[in-house]
């Protein structure tokens, strides 16, 4: 359900973009291709936002959300790793506008430590621990190999980072307290062929 707030969110920013006030449950659906009583259902949950016959105010729910998920704060995070995926993920622009400022990087490489990347140097992982302990940085990315991925989550633990968004291609351990999302591209794509399987190939 939770996971689902960020949807309605991002499709009530471009309804709201897109000129309009109000938007109906039935809209919302047609625009994430969800049903609109799951919808009602979801927002239900965390309050009372619309007025039947009339739909949300978008404005309001926007700011409404936004407070649900804490987005009406600056998020300091950290990113550790600081190869090529490492490198996109620091030159993204879409994080800032949303509330997630990355404020250090860490990397193990004698190369690649000290060099100045969008204004961020990055810093010896070694150091990692005392500088997010200082920060008070909560929020860690992690885009290591995955040979090196459990140490690292262990640093970033022990530093009191508290949320991981996880890149390597594997499936570390963590406390309960501490919330990890693995992100892996490769596994999303060979669950999409397993649905390939059975469709034709067009002609060309």
């Amino acid at each position: 359900m939770v996971s689902r707030l960020p949807l309605y969110l991002r499709a009530l920013k471009q309804l709201l973009t897109d000129g309009l006030d109000v938007a109906s449950s039935q809209s919302l659906g047609r625009r994430l291709h969800m049903t609109p009583a799951q919808i009602r259902k979801d927002l239900g949950y965390f309050g009372r936002f619309g007025k039947q016959g009339r739909g949300y105010d978008i404005p309001y729910l926007i700011n409404e959300l936004e407070q649900i998920l804490g987005l009406n704060q600056e998020w300091p995070v950290a990113l550790v790793g600081v190869g090529r995926l490492g490198r996109a993920i620091l030159g993204y622009p879409g994080f800032n506008p949303e509330g997630f400022s990355i404020r250090a990087a860490f990397d193990s490489s004698p190369s690649v430590v000290g060099q100045n990347l969008g204004g961020i140097e990055v810093q010896s992982i070694k150091n990692m621990e005392d500088i997010l302990r200082n920060e008070g940085i909560r929020i860690a990315v992690v885009a290591v190999p995955a040979a090196q991925t459990q140490a690292v989550i262990d640093q970033l633990v022990n530093a009191g980072v508290q949320a991981i968004l996880n890149y390597s291609p594997t499936s570390p351990q963590a406390p309960r307290e501490v919330k990890v999302r693995n992100v892996d591209p490769v596994m999303a794509l060979q669950s999409m062929t397993y649905f390939l399987r059975s469709v034709p190939v067009p002609p060309r």
